[in-house]
């Protein structure tokens, strides 16, 4: 250390207004210290001295995904940094929020954070009081916007949700009252039967196509809607050709089970002999097991596909499950993708490029689920009515990363830089609020030690996101902003 010289002070513009007295109480109660080049401190550790560069140059850097980025490289006599917001007291982030290095040997006049503090408080009373209001009442805004933001998405996610489960449901109510039709109609054949127009020979036979019929139903092969509508007209013909009244109206039904004409003929030679109104109720009895089965297959997948929207809604908002949690991204990012299914819509393509390799991420789930949330439905507002969103994860060195793409017309590059601002939007008034990308940055970065970046020209926006695979040892990273003069 050496002497501290008021006047030397002055020459600094962050002290050129003060008064003799008050430099002559900076330097007595700070201190110069001279510093060979390496760290001065680093990011998350307490924050504990203020730093005024006299001499020498140093650079600040800050954590992104793991990664220290450069933030400001400077030899600018009367730069400061470490614990400046130290006047907050303890309501504000007492860590360091950034790394300060110095690159060539470097004079600081040095500041215990205390001392700066109460500093601050002699002397611009006044100043410190604005300044604590626009802190907190800044911070206050911004998160009474990312609640309003949050309940906005829900509110629009449960609009949705609602429409998806409906659909399911109500081609469950229909599928039940078809079934119970067709199974009023099988009690009816089933007392034709009963009065000995078949015989036991042919009954067994019966059965046992019945039961042919029904396991057939549940492997029938995927057909385009030109192969079905060839087969039915062949099937047609066929019921026609044999005397089945209304053979055109059953033909589907035979065609969705994967029947073809050699099927229909075992039907017929079993029943060879028979009188005409035999063999047509033996066909209509086993177009009812057919209809049966493809209506029980309808309701198992409307309650399937309901479960599957209320197991991806109880993923979504992390109900019932810690904040911070090891999760498997794939499932956020699947679960994201059935809750906004409805706004997707069937004319944009979802491609899903997962590596399922990548390992399990210490996060918070529900917040991250946001920032899927806002780029997804950015990306589907920039493609307008279709396009491709391409959904991919990968491993990069020490983090997962998730790319989320679009195919649309790109964001100018004019205004590539101001995106991550508060409020700035591009669409129209009254269509966004331009906090989306602003709360999915604060959740990425500051919330998860991450990072965030656009890549964006016409026909093709990305948006990357960088996740650490490891956390610090507490969950809490850095919440708060770093200063250089």
């Amino acid at each position: 250390m050496s002497i501290c010289d008021p006047a030397e002070l002055r020459t600094l513009f962050l002290f050129e207004k003060l008064d003799d007295e008050q430099l002559a109480w900076l330097c007595a109660d700070g201190r110069i210290e001279h510093l060979e080049p390496g760290p001065v401190y680093r990011e998350g550790d307490p924050a504990t001295c203020f730093y005024v560069l006299m001499d020498g140059e140093v650079r600040l850097t800050k954590l992104s995904a793991g990664r220290e980025i450069e933030m400001v490289h400077t030899d600018h006599r009367g730069s400061y940094a470490g614990a400046w917001s130290a006047y907050l007291g303890e309501r504000a982030e007492t860590h360091y929020a950034s790394s300060l290095y110095v690159t060539r040997p470097a004079r600081f006049f040095v500041l215990d954070a205390q001392i700066f503090a109460r500093m601050m408080h002699e002397w611009f009373p006044m100043a410190v009081h604005l300044l604590e209001g626009a802190f907190f009442g800044n911070r206050n805004t911004n998160a009474r916007i990312a609640q309003r933001e949050r309940l906005l998405a829900l509110g629009s996610l449960s609009a949705g949700l609602t429409h998806e489960l409906n659909n399911p449901a109500a081609a469950a109510v229909r599928a039940t009252s078809g079934l119970r039709d067709r199974v009023a109609g099988m009690r009816h054949k089933l007392a034709m039967m009963a009065q000995g127009k078949f015989d036991t020979a042919v009954l067994e036979t019966l059965v046992r196509l019945q039961e042919e019929a029904a396991a057939q139903v549940a492997k029938a092969p995927e057909l385009s809607p030109l192969e079905a509508a060839d087969r039915e007209d062949v099937l047609g013909d066929w019921l026609d050709d044999h005397g089945i009244r209304d053979g055109w109206d059953i033909a589907p039904n035979f065609v969705q089970a994967g029947f073809d004409t050699d099927w229909l003929e075992r039907v017929s030679a079993t029943l060879d002999g028979c009188p005409p109104q035999v063999l047509e109720g033996a066909f209509r009895w086993l177009n009812y097991t057919i209809e049966t089965e493809l209506l029980m297959n309808e309701i198992a997948d409307s309650t399937t596909r309901i479960s599957t929207l209320v197991d991806a809604a109880k993923q979504y908002s992390q109900m019932d499950r810690a904040p911070f949690q090891v999760v498997d991204l794939h499932e956020l990012l699947d679960s994201t993708l059935v809750m906004l299914s409805r706004k997707i819509g069937d004319t944009v393509d979802v491609v899903k490029d997962y590596d399922r390799t990548l390992p399990a991420v210490p996060c918070y789930a529900a917040e991250l689920n946001q920032v899927w949330t806002n780029l997804i439905d950015n990306a589907v507002y920039a493609m307008g009515s279709r396009g491709t969103l391409t959904v991919r994860t990968r491993h990069d060195n020490d983090c997962a990363v998730v790319d989320i793409a679009d195919s649309g017309p790109g964001i100018p590059a004019d205004v590539q830089n101001r995106i991550f601002e508060p409020f700035f939007t591009t669409k129209p008034v009254g269509e966004g609020t331009g906090l989306g990308l602003d709360i999915s940055f604060r959740i990425v970065v500051h919330k998860h030690g991450g990072d965030i970046r656009v890549e964006s020209r016409p026909g093709e926006t990305c948006f990357t996101v960088w996740l650490p695979l490891t956390r610090p040892d507490t969950e809490e990273t850095l919440v708060s902003e770093d200063a250089e003069g």
